[in-house]
């Protein structure tokens, strides 16, 4: 698949079908990741494949956060929310949970590191869109809480980025208008 092409018909896919997705293909997508451009060549990112049982043990990670975070709710809406959050790593066989973990040198600015990062998912999504997976970028409150990171074992320092959700598609995407790169262009000679 041509760059170009993929950049211009990947899609966010939300819905996947529960079909295994193969090791050497998830493992093609990490390698992807690992070739985004960072600064100082620190490789601040940090993937974490969930597959299985591990979904469940993310699943109570999710649920509890929820119950803390709300739990000025009614009963009735608080149960619903953290069935909701336990349910969420289920809707895909396989996530890939990405984290950022800043270099250790004096020079390195946490913002270009989550920058590399964020670029690292982009290439993530396009390579699983180009071997025929849907894919999508889930970020929301709950993955920065700190329970999210210390069920990473990611340092004080470190941060989530987000959670990957990848399995084969099951629907097709709708296509999307996208405003011209002229809206948002000053050239400057």
């Amino acid at each position: 698949m041509d760059v170009l092409d993929a950049i211009k018909t990947r899609r966010s896919i939300g819905k996947v079908k529960d079909d295994p997705v193969p090791s050497d293909c998830i493992e093609k997508i990490l390698e992807a990741g690992t070739y985004a451009p960072n600064h100082y060549r620190t490789e601040p990112w940090r993937f974490f494949v969930i597959s299985g049982d591990s979904r469940k043990r993310l699943g109570a990670v999710l649920e509890e956060t929820t119950r803390k975070d709300y739990a000025d709710l009614n009963a009735d809406e608080l149960e619903r929310k953290a069935e909701k959050a336990r349910n969420n790593p289920l809707r895909a066989p396989v996530i890939i949970a990405v984290g950022v973990e800043p270099g250790d040198k004096k020079n390195v600015i946490m913002k270009e590191e989550y920058a590399a990062v964020c670029s690292a998912i982009q290439n993530m999504l396009l390579a699983s869109h180009s071997l025929g997976f849907g894919a999508i970028w889930r970020t929301g409150a709950v993955t920065y809480h700190d329970k999210i990171k210390e069920f990473f074992g990611l340092t004080p320092k470190g941060e989530m980025a987000g959670f990957i959700y990848i399995g084969y598609p099951d629907l097709t995407p709708k296509t999307v208008k996208k405003s011209g790169f002229e809206n948002f262009t000053v050239w400057m000679n």
